[in-house]
C-alpha cells in the first residue's frame, strides 16, 4: 500500500483508492461496481458567521414509514477489545496540522526514525503524535486511563473508567491546546455548556478536566460501529441513509434550538450502537455566533463560505447533505484533487438529488433554514423510497399543501381512437391543491372560514379585509388561477414583500398553466420541486406543464406521485394518457373516480393507435368489467358496449369466428355480434332525448343488423 497523494490527507491507498478521503490513486473514474470507500479527511480550523437558532414545532411494516428500530441491530463493542496494544501513528499517516501546509512530518531520514514530536520543516507548527496520557494515569483524581482508543484531528482519543462510578467505561477526548489565557478561558467555559446536552442521538458529555496543561472532554462510551466504517463496506441502501439523515436532524435539530452547532459532521463522528445512533465527538460544538476563525471542520463536508464566515444553522445542515452523499452515492468521494467535489448529476433517485442540492446550495439562503424544515423533507423523500422499493402507497397529508381539490383529465375522449380527453391546462391550475395559510398570519382564523362560493365572492371579501401576506398570497392565487391580467403585477409586488418565498414562484408556475403557457409553467414547478423535494404537489403540477408541453418526461413525475399516493388519482390518468393504461386498474375501489377508471380501462380495450393489436379475448374483459359496474349508468354501458362490438366486428373482418367464445352476451361470431348490437341501438333509441336522436339510432339498428331474406 502506498500514502494517499492529497495535501492532508492520512489515508492510504488500498485496491486503488484512498481508505480516507476516497480519492483514485490515478485519474481514471471508477468502475460502476467499484464501492467507495468513504472519506474522512485532515481536520482543519475554519470560520463561523453569525446566526440566530431556528425552531419549529431493517423492513418497513406496511404502511408504516420505516425508522432505525426497523434496521438490524449493531452488537455492542467491549471496550477493552478497542484498545489500542500500540498507539503509534505510522510515519506515512503524520502530516503536518495546518490547514495551509499538510506537509509531511516526522519522517525517517538518513536510517534515523522519524521524530513522533517536533516542529513542521516547512511551517514550524508544532507537532506531536505521541499519547499524553499513559495507562492508568489518574486524570483530574477520578479518571483512569485504559489505553487509547483512536489518533484523530486533535490528538489521542483514551478510554477511561470514572472511579468514582464503579468504574463506569468513559472517554477522554483531548480539545485543541493554546497558550492565550483568555481563549482558554473561553473555550472551557464553551465546553461546560456541553455537559447540559440532553438528546438520544447524541453522546453524553460528563465532563470537562485539565490535565498537564491539556483539556479534555469526558463522554459517555458508545460500543458501536461509526457510518464510516459501515460505509467501507459498500454505499449504504439510499432507504437505510435516509432513516440516519432523520435521526441525525433531529439531534441537530436540537443543538441548534439550544444556540449550537455541530460543525463537523462525517460518517466518522456518527455511530451505530444496537438499534440507535449517536453523534460522537462534540470537540468542535460552537455556540452560534462565534468568532469566526474558532471552529474545526473536515475538508469536503464544510460549507465553502465557512473560509470567511462564521458558522451557522445552514452551514451545519450543508455537513449534513455531505455526509448522506458520501454513504449512498457509489464511486462518490466528497474530495478530489484536495478540494471538496461537486455532487453528481444524479444521485440515485431524482427527489434524493434535489435534497442535497438544495441543502448544499452556494448561497446559504437557498439551503434548508433548520433542521426541522430539512428533516420533513428528507421524509418526503423517503417515503418516495419506500413506496418505490416495496410497491406499497406511503401517502402521508403535507404540512404545506391542502389536498388535491378534484382529479383532471378523467373524461373519455369523444374520439374514437383515444381513450382520454388531452389534459386541459386551465382546470389542472385550478384543480391543484392549494398551499395552506400560515398560521402565524393576522388573517389566519378569517382565511380558514371563508366561504364564497366562486372566485369573484372570494376576491370581493379579501378586499374587505385588511393586507396581510396570506391575505395577499390567497388574493394572488385566486387572480392566477383564472389567468386575470391583474396576476403577473400582484405577484410581482408579493416577490418584493416575500423575497425568496417558494409561493410566489408556485403561483407564477399555476398563472403560466392557466394561460397556457406550457413551457413557463414547467420551469416554476421545476423549481419549485427543487425548493419542496419531498412534496408531492409540486411534481403533479410539473407533471400537468410538462404533459401540456409535449414532453414525455411527465410520465416519470407521474409515476413518482402515483407510486407514492394512491389518493392523487390525477397522476393516475396521467400516466394513462401517456400509454400506462394498466394502472387505472390501481385506483382504489373507495375512490369517486374508480368507475371513471373503469370506463377508461374498458373504452382502451377497442381504442387503439394500431387496430391490428386488438385481441378477442380483451374485448371479452372489458365487456366483463363494464357489466360488474353496478352504479354506471346504463346508457353509458350501451354505449361503451356497443363500441366493443364494433371492435368485434372490426376483428371479424380479416379473422375466423373464435370458437365458443361470448362478447357481451353474444355469440363472437358476425350475426351474434350484429344482433346484439341492433337490439342495444333499439333499447337506446327508446330513451333518446330527441327525435333525431331517436332516428339516428335506428338507421343505426337497422344498419347492423344481420343480413337475412326476409
Amino acid at each position: 500500500m502506498s500514502r494517499c497523494a492529497q495535501p492532508g490527507c492520512t489515508g492510504t491507498i488500498d485496491e486503488g483508492y484512498c481508505d480516507l478521503c476516497g480519492t483514485a490513486e490515478s485519474s481514471p473514474a471508477p468502475p460502476a461496481s467499484f464501492r467507495t470507500q468513504p472519506s474522512s479527511p485532515q481536520t482543519s480550523p475554519v470560520s463561523r458567521p453569525t446566526s440566530g437558532p431556528t425552531s419549529s414545532s431493517g423492513r418497513s411494516r406496511a404502511g408504516v414509514l420505516a425508522t432505525i428500530a426497523d434496521l438490524p441491530s449493531v452488537p455492542y463493542r467491549d471496550p477493552a477489545t478497542a484498545v489500542m496494544t500500540d498507539p503509534e501513528v505510522p510515519e506515512d499517516k503524520r502530516f503536518c496540522a495546518n490547514p495551509d501546509c499538510g506537509k509531511p512530518v516526522g519522517r525517517s531520514r538518513e536510517g534515523r526514525p522519524g521524530l513522533t514530536d517536533g516542529f513542521c520543516p516547512h511551517c514550524r507548527t508544532l507537532f506531536s503524535f505521541t499519547p499524553k496520557l499513559d495507562k492508568d494515569d489518574l486524570v483530574a483524581g477520578q479518571y483512569r486511563v485504559l489505553g487509547c482508543l483512536a489518533h484523530g484531528g486533535l490528538g489521542w482519543i483514551y478510554l477511561a473508567a470514572d472511579e468514582y462510578l464503579d468504574g463506569r467505561w468513559v472517554v477522554l477526548k483531548g480539545l485543541l491546546n493554546t497558550n492565550d489565557a483568555e481563549a482558554l478561558a473561553a473555550a472551557e467555559a464553551e465546553r461546560k455548556v456541553l455537559t447540559t446536552v440532553d438528546h438520544p442521538n447524541i453522546v453524553k458529555v460528563f465532563n470537562f478536566q485539565r490535565s498537564a496543561g491539556l483539556g479534555y472532554i469526558v463522554m459517555e462510551y458508545v460500543g458501536g460501529q461509526s457510518l464510516h466504517e459501515l460505509r467501507r463496506q459498500g454505499p449504504l441502501p439510499l432507504r437505510e441513509t435516509l432513516i440516519y439523515g432523520r435521526e441525525i436532524l433531529q439531534a441537530f435539530g436540537y443543538l441548534h434550538e439550544a444556540g449550537l452547532v455541530y460543525c463537523d459532521l462525517k460518517p466518522a463522528n456518527v455511530i451505530r450502537v444496537g438499534k440507535g445512533l449517536k453523534l460522537i465527538d462534540l470537540g468542535a460544538v460552537q455556540p452560534l455566533g462565534s468568532p469566526p476563525g474558532t471552529s474545526w471542520a473536515t475538508r469536503g463536508y464544510h460549507a465553502p463560505e465557512l473560509e470567511t464566515h462564521p458558522s451557522s444553522v445552514t452551514s451545519d445542515l450543508y455537513t449534513v447533505a455531505r455526509t448522506l452523499a458520501v454513504l449512498a452515492i457509489p464511486g462518490f468521494s466528497p474530495v478530489a484533487n484536495g478540494v471538496a467535489a461537486p455532487l453528481p448529476q444524479d444521485c440515485g433517485h431524482p427527489s434524493f438529488t434535489r435534497l442535497l442540492r438544495r441543502a448544499t446550495a452556494a448561497h446559504p439562503a437557498d439551503r434548508f433554514q433548520s433542521a426541522w424544515e430539512m428533516e420533513e423533507q428528507l421524509l418526503g423523500v423517503l417515503r418516495e423510497v419506500c413506496a418505490e422499493e416495496e410497491g406499497v402507497p406511503y401517502p402521508n397529508p403535507s404540512t404545506l399543501f391542502g389536498p388535491e381539490r378534484g382529479a383532471v383529465g378523467t373524461a373519455l375522449s369523444e374520439e374514437d381512437d383515444q381513450v382520454l380527453e388531452p389534459l386541459d391546462p386551465g382546470v389542472a391550475a385550478r384543480r391543484l391543491p392549494v398551499p395552506l395559510v400560515d398560521p402565524a398570519d393576522p388573517a389566519a382564523g378569517v382565511l380558514a372560514g371563508l366561504l364564497g362560493s366562486d372566485g369573484k365572492q372570494l376576491l370581493d371579501q379579501l378586499d374587505a379585509m385588511p393586507p396581510t401576506p396570506e391575505t395577499e398570497l390567497m388574493r394572488a392565487r385566486l387572480l392566477a388561477e383564472y389567468g386575470a391580467t391583474e396576476a403577473p403585477i400582484a405577484l410581482e409586488r408579493l416577490a418584493a414583500q416575500l423575497p425568496g418565498d417558494w409561493r410566489v414562484t408556485w403561483y407564477r408556475g399555476v398563472l403560466a398553466l392557466a394561460t397556457g403557457q406550457a413551457d413557463a409553467a414547467a420551469s416554476m414547478f421545476d423549481a419549485c420541486v427543487s425548493m419542496l423535494p419531498g412534496e408531492l404537489p409540486p411534481k403533479l403540477a410539473l407533471a400537468f406543464a410538462l404533459e401540456c408541453a409535449g414532453q414525455q418526461a411527465a410520465a416519470s413525475w407521474y409515476e413518482i406521485v402515483w407510486r407514492t399516493d394512491h389518493g392523487c388519482v390525477s397522476a393516475a390518468f396521467g400516466l394513462a394518457r401517456t400509454g400506462r393504461m394498466a394502472v387505472l386498474d390501481e385506483v382504489p375501489a373507495t375512490s369517486s373516480y374508480r368507475m371513471a377508471a373503469q370506463m377508461a380501462l374498458a373504452a382502451s380495450a377497442v381504442r387503439r393507435p394500431d387496430p391490428s393489436t386488438m385481441e378477442p379475448g380483451d374485448l371479452v374483459a372489458a365487456a366483463g368489467r363494464l357489466a360488474s359496474l353496478a352504479d354506471l349508468d346504463s346508457r353509458r354501458r350501451d354505449l361503451l358496449t356497443a363500441e366493443l362490438l364494433h371492435g368485434g366486428l372490426a376483428w371479424l373482418e380479416t379473422n375466423a369466428p373464435p370458437p365458443d367464445l361470448e362478447l357481451a352476451g353474444a355469440r363472437f361470431t358476425e350475426p351474434g355480434l350484429r344482433r346484439q348490437l341492433e337490439a342495444i341501438y333499439r333499447r337506446l333509441a327508446v330513451v333518446a332525448a330527441s327525435r333525431q336522436e331517436r332516428h339516428a339510432l335506428i338507421d343505426q339498428a337497422n344498419a347492423v343488423r344481420p343480413r337475412t331474406w326476409v
